[in-house]
């Protein structure tokens, strides 16, 4: 297993400094389709800040490997075993176990997560959170992690022990309904503890997005603009929740940098994504998948060897759980391709999608703004990219919508 987890983390590595190395290259030249678009001080800008995040991602890694070996090869496990086991059994000792263990994972990212914000993305001019926001934020989401995950996990660790050799198909059973639950109640009161959302004012845009959504025959409930800007300058645009909560959402920072038409096209690009049935699908494809994955636990659970091969002492449902989720993640990672290509396929039908239900130029016009005010690479590695991003490069988009 120790073999395995490093050759994971060995092609992860890899990947990362094939990423630095071929933007490197490609620095100090703005690729032939975008040179009359991109400054060449702009394209540099990207490489500098890919080349930055490719470091830092390197940085977070090594903290990820050496939380992974502490925790299981360390013992670190081991002693949150016997620790929660003198003071508690049953379902008391399993949630202390895994809360303790997301604690601890926690805690290593947060330095990461701080220097993330405030040193890298500000020395790029992205960052406008404040420490104030950032606390409250943090306290916030450690608030609803247990709110929400408490409960959660309680059931899952109920269900695991009281549902015999199938408990897996009933932990998936509510795994999908709290997911549902999620989706349904993050837009409306979730999303509105971090971000202001105000409906989106007169004008030009909304009379052209009350059109393109008659075109498309698509019925939103509400469309909204978020105060993106008091945490990024980054801009955004995204659909969320379903049935009635169902609403769109703009970044104040994207209508700040694009135009109506090119909005538009965006928005087109977003309903593409729902003419398809994108979401929807990789909703599926994403329960049938956390179907595979528990019942596969479900045999490891019980399989000695499980736990020896991970240097833990001691078995049981809660620590199984612990170990698959710690582990599953980097063991899975060479799949990545597979999802990412799919990912990347919906990706074009989107633009197509918009290419006809509004302008593929102003499209194209819109993402090679977006690429430059976000500083996003145009000369990704293929290899890296291929693992790691779930939307085409730029050329390959830019090159579609200009023949389309």
């Amino acid at each position: 297993m120790l073999l395995s987890l490093l050759a994971a983390m060995g092609l992860r590595l890899w990947l990362s400094l094939r990423q630095e190395n071929h933007v490197r290259r490609h620095r100090d030249a703005v690729p032939p389709a975008f040179a009359e678009r991109i400054s060449l001080a702009a394209h540099q800008k990207a490489a500098d800040y890919t080349i930055v995040r490719t470091r830092f991602g390197r940085a977070a890694l090594a903290v990820e490997l050496l939380v992974l070996l502490g925790l299981t090869y360390g013992g670190g496990l081991n002693v949150l075993h016997d620790f929660w086991s003198a003071h508690f059994d049953g379902l008391a000792y399993g949630i202390g176990l895994i809360a303790s263990v997301a604690v601890l994972t926690s805690l290593a990212d947060l330095p990461l997560d701080l220097y993330r914000q405030f040193r890298l993305e500000a020395r790029f001019g992205f960052n406008r959170m404040t420490p104030a926001i950032y606390v409250s934020d943090l306290l916030k989401q450690a608030l609803l992690a247990a709110l929400l995950g408490l409960p959660l996990l309680a059931a899952v660790l109920w269900l695991m022990q009281t549902m015999g050799s199938y408990w897996w198909f009933h932990v998936w059973l509510v795994w999908i309904g709290f997911n549902l639950l999620i989706l349904f109640a993050y837009p409306l009161w979730i999303a509105p503890l971090f971000n202001r959302f105000t409906p989106l004012p007169e004008g030009e845009l909304k009379r052209r997005i009350a059109a393109l959504l008659e075109r498309c025959r698509f019925g939103a409930r509400e469309i909204f603009v978020m105060d993106g800007s008091r945490r990024s300058s980054h801009g955004n645009a995204y659909f969320t929740g379903f049935g009635k909560a169902r609403r769109i959402v703009f970044f104040d920072t994207l209508l700040e940098r694009l135009s109506p038409p090119q909005v538009e096209a965006v928005l087109a690009h977003e309903l593409g994504h729902f003419h398809h049935r994108h979401i929807s699908k990789r909703m599926i494809l994403v329960f049938s998948l956390s179907l595979l994955f528990l019942a596969l636990l479900g045999q490891l659970i019980e399989t000695p060897g499980f736990y020896r091969s991970l240097g833990v002492e001691h078995g049981g449902t809660a620590m199984g759980l612990v170990l698959f989720a710690l582990v599953m993640p980097i063991l899975t990672f060479p799949l990545t391709p597979i999802f990412s290509h799919l990912s990347r396929r919906h990706e074009f039908e989107a633009d197509a999608y918009a290419a006809r239900m509004a302008s593929a130029g102003e499209l194209s016009a819109a993402l090679v703004k977006l690429y430059e005010d976000n500083a996003a690479t145009l000369t990704p590695d293929p290899l890296h990219s291929l693992f790691h991003d779930s939307h085409p490069p730029a050329s390959q988009r830019i090159a579609r919508l200009q023949t389309t």
